[in-house]
Parts: structure tokens; sequence; C-alpha cells
């Protein structure tokens, strides 16, 4: 066996100088975008790289700044919101309005400590206990005093009262 004699013919050259030759330049081509590629994409990481840096750099400054803004909140912690609720109205059958406006009045009663900061509102507990507790209640005729059950005081205060005949 024997490989033809094609080194003889000058369009067989040609064609395979011509496949070298392109070859040759398609490489060339192929590296320079290769490279630009590269080099863009390099760029961009580097940006990138030195912008998460700064990103990390604020968002430490933004929680030691959050941290310091929770401390100073945490001391100035103010009422918002007074709940009343008595317990056992059906104990005495009482209707539902009688119930909810002598929630309100006990609410309209311990109204200043709306605002206040809660260790003001702690330390006064137990003058809120005396102002429900000494205020009678005239419901159908009949005159309750309220106790106070529950009191739980946060930014909501939380007050669960009983009824009973006085």
């Amino acid at each position: 066996m024997r490989i033809p004699p094609l080194y003889r013919r000058p369009a067989w050259q040609r064609f395979f100088a011509g496949m070298a030759i392109g070859g040759a330049i398609s490489w060339c081509i192929f590296l320079y975008i290769y490279g630009v590629w590269q080099e863009e994409n390099t760029e961009l990481l580097r940006q990138q790289q030195e912008n998460i840096v700064d990103l990390n750099n604020e968002k430490k400054i933004w929680q030691e700044e959050y941290k310091e803004l929770n401390k100073r909140n945490i001391e100035k912690l103010t009422v918002q919101k007074l709940t009343i609720k008595i317990t056992n109205s059906e104990k005495y059958k009482l209707d539902l309005l009688s119930v909810q406006e002598t929630e309100n009045a006990v609410h309209d009663d311990i109204s200043m400590m709306l605002a206040k900061d809660l260790e003001t509102v702690y330390k006064s507990r137990d003058l809120l206990k005396k102002i429900i507790e000494n205020k009678p209640v005239k419901i159908n005729e009949k005159r309750y005093k309220l106790k106070v059950k529950e009191m739980v005081i946060y930014t909501t205060v939380i007050i669960q009262l009983e009824i009973q005949f006085e």
C-alpha cells in the first residue's frame, strides 16, 4: 500500500496550504478574542471584588449603628397600647355592652400611662392596681369591684381583671 502522489498536483498543494494558513489565522483570531474576553472578565471580577469589600465594610458600619440604636431604644421603650379584659363576666351573667363599657372606663382611668417609658410604668404598677381596684363599678343597678388578676407590662400593657360583688 502506498500514499497517493498528491504532492505533484498544485491544486492539492494549494488546498493543503490554504488549510494550514486558515488554521493558523483562525487560531490567532481565537486567541485574540479569548484574550480580550478574559481581560474583560478579569476586570469585571476585580470590580466586583472591590464592590463586595466596600459593601461588607458599609454593612459592618450599618450593623454597628443599628446595634447602638437598639440599645438606646430598649432603654427608652414606651407604652403604645393598653389592653383591658374582664375574664369572669359570664359568672355574673353580664351583658357584653356593660362589660365593654367597664373595660373602656378602666382604659380611660389609666390612659395616662400611654407614651410613658416602661420603667416608669413598671415602677407605678402598684398605683395602677390601686386605681383599678379602688373604683367601684355600677352595672345593672348592682355595685361591683374589680380585681387585677394579671398584668403584663411591655409596649402593650395587658391587664386581666376579675369582677366581684362589692
